[in-house]
């Protein structure tokens, strides 16, 4: 019998405990041991013989074989290096990180090492986006020429007060970074390479470090263009869906449905169940995702290959964000890093 792979989870809070939740409906893997919470966190999250231990513990020589970081954004890169380093299995919420250098390091010590990388882009997972993306590689839906991904979204001010991260310009915080990153991954999984973006950023809603609003346009190596806008000060706060124009007609996704299909002679795709949206409610989004997440990531170590979002795509992610909030700092084009 092939035993259960052990995680241990760094920060239980929010979503961390979207991720012991969601082990229990997958095999092969078992929570074991935690960081952050409190003395019970184990017992209320289903996982009564996981151990408490601390943050350095679990990142630097934690006994187990899976490391999953949920804490906040800025401790993503370096804890998921320092986990990488020793040949441990790490798990990182998006974004992977938040420097190309970190994310370049990672993409090496999976390249070298033993252990995945994988960076949490549930939303890869939704059937739509599944169904979409086999129809574009297939031709079938022809050629991407226009895009746009919205994240429509608002946070309160308790929202920002209960965890300080998340209106700081170091910790990862902002809308781009923060609730638009589920958007820009799919938007350049989907439509390809980036060539070059350029961007504005503002502060609309809140006396935040960071921007609440971020408009950038971008250039594909495709020859395609797009747009990428994110807002967390647009009450109450809307789904957040991705627009493609094709040279056969038009798809509009929404999060767990497809909203509008113009695309003659190729069927609909049936849609999946419904994800829950966190257009208002952080705490709103469901498990299935996760749940998806972790059946890939399991299959990945015990199949020897690497999972569906590997350092190298979340990479593209950090690339990306890091190359729109650079255009919007100096209002010139900027083009990814890796491609300059």
């Amino acid at each position: 019998m092939v035993q259960d792979l052990s995680v241990g989870i760094v920060g239980v809070k929010s979503v961390g405990s979207t991720h012991a939740r969601a082990l229990h409906e997958v095999a092969g893997a078992r929570m074991t041991a935690w960081s952050g919470g409190n003395e019970d966190s184990g017992r209320e999250l289903g996982w009564p013989k996981a151990r408490q231990m601390s943050h350095g513990e679990l990142v630097e020589r934690g006994d187990v074989d899976i490391v999953v970081l949920c804490s906040p954004s800025e401790f993503h890169g370096p804890a998921a290096i320092a986990v990488a380093e020793t040949g441990r299995h790490v798990v990182v919420e998006k974004p992977m990180a938040l420097t190309v250098a970190d994310a370049d390091r990672l993409v090496s010590l999976q390249e070298a090492g033993s252990g995945i990388v994988a960076m949490v882009a549930q939303r890869r997972f939704e059937s739509e986006y599944q169904a979409v993306k086999g129809l574009l590689e297939r031709g079938e839906l022809g050629d991407v020429r226009l895009a746009h991904a919205q994240v429509p979204w608002f946070r309160t001010a308790e929202y920002f007060a209960e965890a300080p991260w998340r209106s700081s310009a170091t910790g990862g915080g902002g809308s781009l970074a923060n609730q638009g990153v589920h958007s820009i991954d799919l938007l350049q999984w989907l439509c390809g390479p980036v060539r070059s973006v350029t961007a504005q950023s503002a502060t609309l809603a809140l006396p935040l470090e960071v921007e609440d609003t971020v408009v950038a346009t971008i250039s594909f190596t495709s020859g395609a263009l797009g747009t990428v806008c994110t807002s967390t000060a647009t009450p109450p706060g809307f789904p957040a869906t991705l627009t493609l124009y094709t040279s056969r007609g038009m798809i509009e996704l929404g999060q767990g449905e497809i909203r509008i299909w113009e695309i003659p002679g190729v069927p609909r795709p049936v849609s999946g169940p419904s994800a829950l949206s966190g257009s208002s409610d952080p705490a709103a989004i469901g498990l299935a995702g996760h749940v998806a997440v972790w059946q890939d990531i399991i299959g990945a170590i015990r199949e020897g290959r690497r999972p569906l979002v590997d350092a190298v795509e979340g990479a593209k992610v950090t690339r990306l964000i890091c190359a729109i909030h650079e255009a919007a700092a100096t209002g010139r084009e900027v083009m990814p890093a890796g491609l300059r």
